[in-house]
């Protein structure tokens, strides 16, 4: 039995779940996206943003913490984030 913990970021911030998080996030740029996602491996890889690293449970928890979708591996979910906010003059 795997008895590992996972720390999570949630609306009321960080918890510790037994089920691992299903996004990954970069705090800094309030970035969420796939555990897959090319351009956060490629960061990971070259030893960026490890520091920055925080899991979401899900969409819903990464939006609530006010993330925004990746637009590299989320690129429709980005699109239409971005039509809701558009850059101020």
């Amino acid at each position: 039995m795997d008895s590992r913990r996972y720390r999570l970021l949630g609306p009321q911030g960080f918890y510790f779940s037994d089920v691992p998080g299903q996004l990954g996030g970069n705090s800094k740029a309030k970035i969420y996206g796939r555990l897959d996602c090319p351009s956060a491996l490629g960061a990971l890889a070259k030893g960026g943003y490890k520091s920055c690293r925080v899991f979401f449970a899900d969409e819903a928890a990464a939006v609530s913490c006010g993330y925004r979708p990746c637009g590299r591996c989320l690129p429709d979910k980005y699109r239409v984030w971005k039509m809701k906010h558009p850059p101020s003059a």
